[in-house]
């Protein structure tokens, strides 16, 4: 299975804690577009005639697009890609860029999946975000993309916010709960230095995020979420049984995809390459950097991703994919983590426990090599 991504670089304004490449700027639109499809035509061969099972609209805002510009878009990827008659397109969408007939639009053009940025479903942890909706509007683009016969919608929400207090918190998952939709992505709120929301913090602008409520938010987060019947198939991802993103375990499992757009990142199995995260240049002189991986890099980003998820790291395809050394290393390294209780093996499989995912980074880097 191999995937396509498109970065959209467009957003209204910008979010004071988003550290993705974007611009609020519009007037290179045209020519993004133009770049976008000569980039999605000169690579064709990039995923080596690989059938593609998703298509991700991700940004940035990739709901800023009408969906005349959507369908020629998707109408160069059919023309030039063996493209599954069932394949998953997603579309990120932000609320304040959604109306009902816009929905109608998209879901007219094959898209099969939203993924909504509601971040949360109160007004003070919207302003303290600098989200440009507000919470009764959330609720309405939820009602229209029901309405519209959307059966696969991820909400995305964020905790940890100083603004919000474990009470809103949990009153925010019993809102998604009762919208009968059947994936939730939940993520910590990060504060990068370099970020507006960063910068505030550092000058005493704005509340600082405490570990502690994020981590009591975490753990509200996997009682709820388990209670519902979803599955806690990766750190920040929560699904009903047969409701994953697709796309998104493409790169958990380490399979091929490719990223168009500015800033996008594309992976064959053996290399990695990235574009240049500027409208002007991409549109001018695309261009990419790129690195070989050795099995070493390789391996790496085996442990760290597969990690992430409930499936867990495979002895199997360790053995398989990077021989036996690396198997007696990883064995040895392990044992120490499920003596601590944050991870056990079942069968071949060696899987981070719900305690374990909180601290899956640092362990990962314990298992590099």
């Amino acid at each position: 299975m191999a995937g396509i991504y498109l970065h959209i670089p467009f957003c209204k304004s910008k979010c004071s804690y988003c550290n993705f490449f974007s611009v609020v700027s519009e007037k290179q639109r045209a020519d993004f577009l133009d770049a976008l499809k000569r980039e999605a035509v000169a690579r064709k061969d990039y995923l080596g005639g690989e059938e593609v099972r998703t298509i991700y609209f991700g940004g940035g805002t990739p709901t800023v697009l009408e969906a005349l510009e959507v369908l020629k878009v998707l109408e160069v990827l059919r023309n030039n890609y063996s493209i599954n008659a069932a394949a998953e397109v997603t579309l990120e969408a932000n609320p304040d860029t959604i109306s009902k007939e816009k929905l109608l639009e998209y879901k007219s053009l094959g898209i099969n999946r939203l993924s909504i940025g509601i971040q949360s479903f109160f007004d003070d942890d919207l302003q303290y975000l600098s989200r440009k909706h507000d919470s009764k509007h959330a609720l309405k683009v939820l009602d229209w993309a029901k309405e519209v016969g959307f059966q696969e919608v991820t909400i995305d929400l964020i905790y940890g916010i100083p603004t919000l207090t474990d009470e809103k918190w949990r009153k925010n998952l019993e809102i998604f709960f009762s919208t009968g939709f059947n994936h939730l992505s939940a993520y910590a709120l990060t504060i990068e230095e370099k970020t507006a929301l960063g910068q505030q913090i550092k000058k005493g602008l704005a509340a600082p995020v405490s570990e502690e409520k994020t981590i009591r938010h975490y753990e509200i987060l996997v009682e709820m979420t388990e209670n519902q019947g979803f599955e806690h198939y990766e750190i920040s991802n929560f699904a009903r049984p047969g409701h994953y993103s697709k796309h998104n375990t493409i790169y958990w499992k380490g399979e091929k995809y490719l990223g168009l757009g500015p800033s996008a990142h594309s992976f064959d199995g053996v290399s990695r390459q990235w574009n240049v995260a500027s409208v002007k240049d991409y549109c001018e002189n695309y261009s990419f950097e790129r690195e070989e991986l050795t099995l070493d890099d390789r391996y790496n980003e085996y442990v760290m991703t597969s990690l992430r998820t409930n499936w867990g790291c495979d002895l199997n395809y360790i053995r398989d994919n990077f021989g036996e050394e690396y198997v007696k290393r990883f064995n040895i390294l392990t044992k120490k983590h499920i003596l601590s209780g944050k991870m056990y093996q079942k069968d071949e499989s060696f899987i981070l426990n719900d305690k374990g995912m909180l601290f899956a980074d640092g362990i990962a880097s314990e298992l590099f090599v």
